[in-house]
This record gives C-alpha cells, structure tokens and sequence, in this order.
C-alpha cells in the first residue's frame, strides 16, 4: 500500500472521527440544555464562582458551538480541534469534582465507575487533537 493510500485512509477516519466528536458534542451541548441539565450539575465543583445551572447552561452553548463548527467549519477544524482539546481539558475538574464529591450522574454510581470516566477524559482530548490535524 502506498503513502498516498495510507494518507487518504487516515484523512477519511480522522474526518469521520471529527464528524462523530462534533455530533458528540451536539448532543451533548442539548443535553446540558434541557435532558440532562441536573444531572450535569452534579460535575459543577463548588469551588466555581457561577452558580451550578448557569455553569451548566454556559457550558451547554459551548458545547454545542464547538459541535457545529465540528462539522460545519470543515476548513477551521484544526483550531476549532485545539480549542475543543482545551475546553476538554478545562472541564476536567468537574469530572474529578464528581469523583472526589462521590456525586452520582449519567450512571456513575460508584467511586469506581467515576474513576474509570476520569480514564476517558485524557483519551477525549487525544480525539479532538488527533482528529483535527492534517496528515503528515
């Protein structure tokens, strides 16, 4: 198989890769919105100076523009991909705050199960990175 080959294979699954972490994103930002809005207030640490619905709500609309601009900026996905890779990374105290809280949400019930989601958050970033850039 030859270099051209490997790139056009690596630039459709890191496009299709993008496309789903941009739909992710979508549902996800809806989810913060209206479905799920309690439940995400739960990763809200008491530490942030907003209150827990407004943080959710704000985080919510990111998410979703983050989303969008997934799949629809095609052309700015390398940005919009360092910018979602930070937004990952800057959301991951609520993940350690709903660990160290013992706070149940989305099905985490146990310290276990929380800390195996913390595992998840480092490969999300991977994603977004690894998804956005160009082939070499």
């Amino acid at each position: 198989m030859g270099l051209r080959t490997k790139q056009r294979r690596s630039s459709r699954a890191r496009n299709a890769t993008s496309i789903t972490a941009g739909a992710a994103m979508l549902v996800a930002g809806t989810g913060h919105l209206s479905f799920a809005r309690e439940t995400f207030q739960a990763q809200v640490p008491d530490w942030v100076p907003l209150d827990k619905d407004t943080t959710v709500l704000a985080s919510g609309v990111v998410e979703i523009a983050l989303g969008a601009a997934l799949i629809g900026l095609p052309r700015q996905r390398q940005s919009v991909g360092a910018i979602l890779a930070a937004f990952l990374v800057a959301v991951f105290p609520g993940n350690i705050s709903q660990y160290t809280g013992h706070r149940d949400g989305f099905g985490l019930d146990t310290d276990r199960k929380r800390g195996v989601r913390l595992l998840f958050q480092p490969l999300l970033v991977a994603v977004a990175w690894w998804s956005t850039r160009e082939t070499a």
